[in-house]
């Protein structure tokens, strides 16, 4: 299949370049500029440099595609109005053809749950308040298949935003511990990266019309959990140090919020419908691995 993929010098869309040229698909990948484009130029993938913000150039991409993988994000409080406009060229290019849009969302935009599934109404945290809106536009897209991935917490490759907790900081009395975010109690429902990049591919090429899917490995390990396992690989004898809400906050900024929500949820549908199996380290070993290594 010939893809348009945004975002594919970014976290996800890298991992996502490399799943679907190894799935032996033609890869167009919009990258903003030409150092970006060197980089990733490769047997079966195209690069292509142009601002995801020119919706005349964004369309005319998309309208000579077989699909398209959204997964590009500026990720600051520009990332709505690019999203509507992503949404915009590309449906408007896709409209009435039934090819493929695979759009990113997120756990997060679920809000706290112990049984988050597909069907869990949205209750973003204020980070991603914008998302449901854009999703909601894109799966009631008209003579598009739209399916929506909605990652956990990914990680591997990069360590995105697992540094908070493996490089989080330690008290300084005299027995040093890991200060983890919150009280700990929270679950959190990760992913590998490469995982994940399975999935979109699956998506894009299985996906029904309208449908969602949770990207996570179905544990569900603890912030503190975590913060204790990292806090061994540092030397620190597992100790761990909690703060209240308020500290983090003050600390993390917006990304508190998000953080601090316990979210469960088991990834089943993705399982069940389109054969998904993640095959990677889970997060509590992959943090015990890396950071002993970072570390030691």
């Amino acid at each position: 299949m010939r893809v348009l993929l945004t975002g594919a010098t970014g976290y996800i869309g890298s991992a996502v370049l490399d799943a679907l040229v190894g799935a032996g698909h033609d890869v167009q990948a919009l990258v903003r500029d030409v150092g970006k484009a060197e980089a990733i130029e490769a047997p079966g993938v195209t690069p292509v440099v142009g601002d995801l913000q020119d919706v005349d150039h964004l369309g005319a991409l998309a309208s000579v595609a077989e699909g398209v993988v959204h997964t590009a994000s500026p990720g600051d409080e520009t990332s709505a109005r690019v999203d509507h406009g992503v949404v915009d060229a590309v449906v408007g290019a896709l409209a009435d053809s039934g090819k493929p849009f695979v759009y990113t969302a997120g756990l997060w935009d679920y809000g706290p749950g112990q049984e988050i599934t597909e069907a869990t109404s949205f209750s973003p945290p204020l980070l991603t308040s914008w998302r449901p809106e854009v999703t909601a536009r894109v799966l009631d897209a008209r003579g598009v298949r739209s399916v929506v991935v909605a990652p956990g917490l990914a990680f591997g490759r990069q360590e995105r935003l697992l540094h908070l907790v493996t490089g989080a900081p330690c008290t300084d009395d005299g027995d040093p511990a890991l200060v983890t975010i919150g009280a700990g109690s929270q679950h959190w429902s990760p992913v590998h990266v490469d995982d994940l990049a399975d999935l979109y591919v699956r998506a894009l090429e299985q996906g029904e019309a309208g449908s969602t899917f949770i990207g996570v490995d179905g544990t569900q390990p603890t912030v503190g959990d975590l913060a204790a396992v990292a806090s061994r690989a540092r030397g620190l004898e597992g100790r761990v140090a909690t703060e209240t809400p308020e500290e983090t906050h003050e600390r993390l900024g917006v990304l508190a919020e998000p953080l601090l929500m316990d979210q469960r949820a088991s990834g089943a549908r993705a399982r069940q419908l389109l054969g998904w199996s993640p095959q990677q380290l889970d997060l509590t070993a992959h943090v015990a691995a890396t950071t002993a290594v970072a570390d030691n």
